[in-house]
């Protein structure tokens, strides 16, 4: 071949490349282990949907790592196009608004269908303005739920109990029959206050629940969460609770057979099952007052969402709008929520999740779902959306801390955490 003939190979290959080059599209998640695997195969499937977008996701570390490496890149110039942000960072994320390119805006502007209502209202609800548009895509939601020992139960001659006023019974009854503690609980600012709140239909801020507005005060001094946290203390001095750390590391208490009962996220069922085999487990909805409400209301959700950031070009866009059609698609939605225990996000992957036998042959993943729509969202129960809520989860485990230790009383201890909260609201509402 001649030297002009290798010149054209050449052109023509390099041409020819860049004609079939994808697309790059950056997602920055948190999710580790086989999680991350999970996300790295989502991934995969979609880019071999299609050859013109290439999704290539990263794992940032924890949930505040990677909220706050997204914001340093942004400021930097160097943001990925999709971050993962955690249920708590949405008002920080809100505030950011030139920063952000909303959900309902991308794809319309992409040309993608997109339904609000194909999605669980009590998801999505968290997730909009105050006009209903969706602004971040709902990706890894729970909500709270109660596992429990059946052999234990069983042996103390109980049923599970469904209200807060049978749990005294239920305890004395368990601890009778040799069991160390009825119950214990994980993440206890998000089971026994937020959602607590949202199950009585009661407020847990002003502004209904940091929704409306950036001025928003605490409040936890009303007389439903100071009785309940003033029983949940009597129980810890008899036993029936035993607190067992902050986040989900209570779970030993649970695995090991100390306590009977554990409240903790619907998308610990996984790891539920894989470390109970010497005992058969059951999954219930979270206990309610009856004396507060003669029916609960819906509980309210944590995990995360995805969350698209300005500063890139208009056809990477399309790209991401049209990973986040494939990503609510039914079969992806239920393959992830089947995998997880996650929720499936819209009501196609519930009911091709039912269709499938799962639910059936999982007995207790359904739950989570039937407790979460139990009723439609009221103010108070769609969730709570405050700024600085990180710093704010901390102060409430430090006060709780302190009166499960005995170091200080439920009242001395609420008073405590309002003042503290209110603090960070107001530095929060003075920045933004």
């Amino acid at each position: 071949m001649t030297f002009k003939g290798i010149s054209l190979a050449i052109t023509g290959l390099l041409l020819s490349t860049q004609v079939h080059a994808t697309t790059q599209i950056q997602w920055w998640h948190a999710m580790g282990g086989e999680l991350g695997d999970k996300v790295g195969d989502i991934a995969d499937k979609f880019n071999q949907s299609q050859s013109n977008y290439e999704i290539k996701p990263v794992y940032k570390g924890s949930y505040g790592e990677t909220m706050t490496g997204a914001i340093a890149a942004f400021r930097a110039r160097q943001q990925p196009h999709i971050v993962q942000v955690f249920e708590v960072g949405t008002a920080t994320m809100m505030a950011a608004d030139r920063a952000i390119y909303p959900v309902y805006r991308l794809m319309a502007e992409a040309g993608q269908a997109f339904d609000q209502s194909e999605y669980l209202s009590a998801v999505t609800g968290y997730y909009t303005d105050n006009a209903g548009n969706m602004l971040s895509m709902p990706f890894n939601s729970s909500t709270p739920v109660l596992y429990y020992n059946k052999d234990l139960l069983d042996k103390a001659g109980v049923e599970v109990p469904t209200t807060w006023e049978e749990m005294d019974t239920v305890g004395r009854r368990l601890q009778e029959s040799g069991t160390q503690c009825a119950f214990t609980t994980s993440w206890q600012s998000w089971i026994q206050l937020e959602n607590f709140g949202a199950l009585h239909d009661i407020p847990f801020a002003t502004q209904n629940n940091g929704f409306s507005g950036s001025e928003v005060e605490l409040l936890l001094d009303r007389p439903e969460y100071r009785r309940h946290i003033q029983q949940l203390v009597e129980w810890s001095q008899n036993g029936v609770f035993k607190y067992g750390g902050r986040q989900s590391d209570s779970l030993p208490l649970f695995y090991s057979g100390e306590c009977a009962m554990f409240m903790g996220s619907s998308a610990s069922y996984a790891g539920v099952k894989k470390n109970t085999p010497d005992f058969e487990f059951g999954v219930g909805k979270l206990p309610y007052w009856q004396a507060i409400k003669a029916q609960p209301q819906n509980s309210i959700i944590g995990g995360a969402s995805l969350w698209v950031l300005e500063g890139h070009k208009q056809e990477e866009y399309q790209g991401v709008a049209e990973f986040f059609t494939f990503l609510a698609s039914p079969e992806i939605q239920a393959d992830w929520h089947q995998f997880t225990g996650y929720l499936p996000i819209t009501h196609a992957a519930h009911e091709l999740t039912r269709s499938q036998g799962f639910y059936q042959q999982n007995p207790g993943t359904e739950v989570a779902i039937t407790q979460i729509t139990q009723a439609e969202p009221t103010v108070n129960s769609k969730g709570v959306r405050l700024g600085n809520f990180v710093q704010i989860r901390d102060i409430v485990d430090e006060e709780l801390e302190k009166v499960w230790a005995d170091k200080s009383q439920p009242e001395a201890a609420i008073g405590t955490i309002v003042e503290r909260a209110n603090g960070q609201l107001s530095r929060f509402a003075r920045a933004n």
